[in-house]
């Protein structure tokens, strides 16, 4: 795999159906700003609200506009393994590279369970696929370990990378150290891509981005540029994007009748709403996620002045593809109509 920025790419929805126009815009959109790889039906990409026809619709779409443009990841992560061999088998029918597997969420699997009951058949069943597992235990509850991952790079040819949210550097180490020098790791948190690619005992190759969906050229750049050691240039593009990087979770305090509360915003929600405020079709969220609050939403808006207004060029990029006035968008409230809920908090 080519070393460079892997997006994971938004579902738009409307009136809860999903977009595939729109979809298909994003991706072009993604493809323009020299984007190596697409993951469909990602966490960004509201995978756990995707019915299974809109799954493999999803996947299907991309992998077909990606087509000896860039590469095309799927998702078929599960907590069910016969349920992912489906997902992969459809997944291959459509001629992906890749599949990527977060750990089984919720049963909580222990590390040799999920390598051996999970990837090994997995990766047995589709050797002519790279096949990714997504170490994310913060979401999953769940966590395969670098011993096990090692296991299976050397037991099966396809298992030669892996998406490493752990938050955890130490973890990253050990990886490369079991896993040697030809194992590809790739950032799964846009904050720690930078030291994590810098950093000669992780030597990570690229990142499987959320903020990329909003702003891959200077993504794509900033991962190019640590791969060839250009680290002054990598951070000065760093230094533009990195309030993009906080919107991954946005907690506020909400007041009610009985007391504060802390209203934690996960991915995607931020992101979509950010996106929904720049004129991208990304659509709103299914549901249970909702809305951000008055609270949440204005720091999502600040965050996007920031950024436009140390460098137009971050966002600009945008703004020209889908023929939208970024200023206009980020300083007229008729803009922002029904991104955030206005009505008091314990309302229906």
């Amino acid at each position: 795999m080519r070393t460079g920025c892997y997006t994971a790419l938004v579902t738009p929805m409307f009136h809860n159906a999903v977009d595939y126009k729109g979809l298909e815009h994003l991706v072009d959109f993604q493809l323009q700003c020299g984007v190596t790889g697409i993951l469909a039906v990602g966490t960004t990409g509201e995978s756990p609200t995707l019915n299974w026809e809109e799954h493999n619709t999803v996947i299907k779409t991309v992998a077909s506009k990606c087509k000896k443009k860039a590469l095309c990841i799927a998702g078929a992560g599960s907590n069910n393994t016969t349920e992912s061999l489906h997902a992969a088998q459809h997944a291959a029918n459509c001629g992906v590279d890749a599949i990527l597997l977060v750990d089984p969420y919720y049963n909580g699997p222990s590390s040799l369970e999920i390598r051996r009951e999970y990837i090994g058949p997995i990766a047995q069943a589709f050797p002519d696929m790279d096949i990714i597992p997504y170490i994310i235990p913060g979401r999953t509850g769940a966590q395969m370990f670098p011993e096990d991952i090692a296991i299976l790079h050397k037991t099966y040819k396809n298992v030669r990378c892996v998406k490493e949210a752990t938050g955890n550097m130490e973890n990253m180490r050990r990886t490369r150290e079991c896993c040697g020098k030809d194992f590809f790791i790739f950032s799964g948190d846009d904050a720690l891509t930078f030291p994590m690619m810098t950093d000669p005992y992780i030597a990570a190759s690229g990142i499987i981005s959320v903020a990329s969906n909003v702003v891959p050229a200077a993504v794509t750049e900033m991962t190019y540029c640590l791969g060839k050691g250009e680290t002054e240039r990598a951070q000065q593009i760093l230094s533009d994007i990195e309030p993009l990087f906080r919107l991954v979770t946005v907690t506020t305090q909400e007041e009610t009748p009985y007391g504060p509360v802390a209203c934690r915003a996960r991915n995607p929600l931020a992101l979509k709403t950010l996106m929904q405020l720049l004129g991208m079709p990304s659509g709103p969220c299914r549901k249970p996620l909702g809305k951000m609050t008055q609270k949440g939403f204005n720091y999502v808006l600040a965050t996007a002045r920031e950024v436009h207004e140390k460098n137009p060029a971050i966002l600009n990029p945008a703004g020209e593809f889908f023929n939208v006035d970024i200023k206009e968008r980020l300083t007229n409230p008729a803009c922002w109509s029904d991104l955030y809920y206005t009505e008091d908090y314990l309302k229906p």
